[in-house]
């Protein structure tokens, strides 16, 4: 015999059966089932049949959604595995001059693309903005501090055995040097000898092929809406946005219609968005 209780919800008498009070009574240990109070987590509307009611209990208990896939993590270098160190206005503004400077600005509030800005100018200029280009990361290159993290997400990683690539608009010479201080590797590890390069997908896609993987199996994580987000996004990657400082805000997401899929202001943040959203398989 079927062994029910009768609860009534506005004006309808519900025979609740009582393997669904069990349930009930094992999901809320620390409430008793009393009337007043067991349907404090139901809708105020009534329902119009027990087979609604039924359905709602059931959805109540439903097991969790399987996680997603994930077989690897690429990065973006400057700004998220390293610590900012480059003064990119002043460096617009020896490769631009001052005054196309605030032009470009103005015409690009998410940030100024200096590498594709400069593809149009002629040989000789071109090679004059690349030096000053180089010569600004160069001397980053002394100041080069790993970001608070790093290591952790990819000890992380590795214990996973997920695996670990980079794309940077840096040169080479700054990822062969991060690599050696840090002794932290990356492979692939594209610098902007590769072409072409962020926000065009083709060194993320790289990458996948390179690993044998699909790009909705990976996981693009960078510190540039308009490079890292966008390469990822066009590429079918997940993306996370590391904002440190919180300099991005809705409109910005809104005008460049770029929404990452998670947003952090830590690469400790990261490792916990891993954890919670995928499972990790190599």
């Amino acid at each position: 015999m079927l062994l029910c209780s009768t609860l009534s919800h506005h004006s309808l008498s519900l025979q609740i059966p009582s393997h669904f009070l069990s349930k009930y009574q094992n999901h809320h240990k620390f409430m008793p089932l009393f009337l007043s109070k067991s349907f404090l987590f139901l809708p105020t509307r009534p329902f119009s049949s027990i087979s609604n009611f039924t359905s709602y209990m059931m959805s109540s208990f439903s097991p969790p959604k399987p996680k997603t896939r994930l077989r690897g993590v690429v990065f973006d270098m400057d700004g998220t595995l390293t610590v900012p160190v480059i003064d990119f206005p002043a460096m617009y503004r020896a490769v631009l001059g001052e005054d196309e400077y605030k032009r470009v600005k103005a015409e690009n509030p998410t940030g100024i693309d200096i590498l594709h800005h400069i593809e149009s100018w002629s040989p000789d200029l071109q090679r004059h903005a690349y030096q000053t280009i180089a010569d600004f990361e160069r001397q980053g290159l002394d100041r080069l501090q790993i970001m608070p993290g790093t290591a952790q997400l990819c000890g992380f990683l590795d214990s996973k055995k997920i695996r670990r690539g980079l794309i940077t608009r840096n040169i080479k010479e700054a990822v062969d040097l991060f690599h050696n201080q840090f002794g932290i590797t990356f492979s692939p590890a594209l610098s902007r000898e590769f072409r072409p390069y962020k926000p065009d997908p083709g060194p993320l896609l790289h990458i996948c092929s390179t690993w044998e993987v699909q790009p909705n199996e990976v996981m693009m994580v960078g510190d540039s809406l308009k490079d890292d987000v966008a390469c990822g996004k066009r590429a079918g990657a997940f993306t996370c946005l590391l904002d440190e400082t919180g300099r991005y805000s809705a409109d910005d997401f809104t005008k460049s219609n770029l929404q990452p899929d998670f947003r952090v202001s830590s690469l400790t943040e990261v490792l916990s968005i891993l954890e919670a959203n995928f499972d990790l398989i190599p």
